[in-house]
């Protein structure tokens, strides 16, 4: 690990002023500290975020407020988000170990690096690492990597539990500014598609800092995450889905899906919703959404059992959600 400087900030005032193209925030350091030590990230300065205030839930009108630097596991526990919003605390129990879930935070959550291991290989060509450079994924050995919303130049894959689960349920991200300033931005918004940069993952600007993210008020109260991975715990994703639906009448008012272990972010359909929306549900029309979610898949040898099986997650989850 290379010599860095060490800044603990007592306001959000005094870490942006410490921000900067060669300065990286922390929060748990679960993700960063791994990659610093592998030289895959070498920032010249550490700001960490722990003093700052970040780490409460709130209520706030229409929906909840989690600060920045709240940790997976009490978010994953407290009780509003386990009876409001439970598919946010499935999936955050589906991801790391409980020892993670201790220190991860959930800006970090939402900011933490792709786990390709040519990323992680100083050695491989990465575009992601070296801007230019390549990308040694394509045509190496692939299980683990994205056939959505991919390019030529990267098909690393998003990593998060909790942002399909947040992605499902139009969470808000709250950034702050070196000038004092405020944005608000959807999860849509916020994760930028590889295209011809896949160095830049995200619409954040160097300095800027996520501060909380919003959750509206949920769309539906039938919720489910189901993930399916290599082994049983502490295992990245195949695939995963998080469905947030509400029915009336025997037919499907509202379906808002997202999917993990698919994209080169969290992933979500607007066409699949709106073929769901205003059905009868049956295995038919189950299937049609499968086949139209996988339509533009790029299933490169190695992935191509991606689509049978996410095909098989979302009618399973379909099924039981709806019944």
């Amino acid at each position: 690990m290379r010599p860095f400087d060490y800044h603990r900030p007592d306001t959000s005032d005094d870490a942006l002023k410490l921000a900067g193209e060669e300065a990286a925030f922390i929060g748990g350091g679960t993700n960063l500290l791994d990659l610093m030590k592998l030289e895959v990230m070498t920032p010249d300065q550490l700001v960490d975020i722990n003093r700052l205030g970040l780490d409460h839930i709130d209520e706030v009108s229409g929906g909840i407020r989690i600060g920045a630097t709240v940790r997976n596991s009490d978010l994953a526990d407290d009780a509003r988000i386990r009876r409001n919003w439970p598919v946010l605390s499935r999936a955050l129990l589906a991801g790391a170990s409980p020892q993670l879930r201790n220190r991860a935070t959930t800006a970090g959550n939402l900011l933490q690096r792709n786990r390709c291991p040519y990323f992680q290989d100083i050695d491989a060509p990465c575009n992601k690492r070296v801007p230019g450079s390549g990308c040694a994924a394509i045509g190496g050995e692939l299980r683990n990597h994205a056939v959505l919303g991919t390019s030529d130049q990267c098909i690393a894959l998003h990593p998060s539990d909790m942002a399909v689960a947040m992605r499902a349920l139009d969470a808000e991200v709250i950034i702050r500014d070196a000038g004092g300033g405020t944005r608000t931005t959807g999860l849509a918004e916020f994760y930028r598609l590889p295209g011809d940069t896949p160095h830049i993952e995200t619409t954040l600007a160097p300095g800027e800092l996520v501060t909380a993210v919003h959750l509206p008020a949920p769309a539906g109260d039938r919720q489910i995450y189901r993930k399916v991975r290599d082994r049983a715990s502490y295992a990245f994703a195949l695939v995963s889905t998080a469905v947030v639906l509400r029915m009336e009448n025997g037919k499907i008012a509202n379906a808002s899906l997202a999917f993990g272990g698919l994209g080169t972010q969290p992933w979500r359909d607007p066409e699949v919703e709106a073929l769901l929306t205003g059905e009868t549900p049956s295995e038919a029309l189950f299937d049609k959404a499968g086949e139209l979610l996988m339509r533009d898949a790029e299933l490169r040898e190695g992935l191509e059992f991606k689509k049978p099986l996410a095909q098989r997650v979302l009618k399973a989850v379909l099924t039981e959600v709806t019944q």
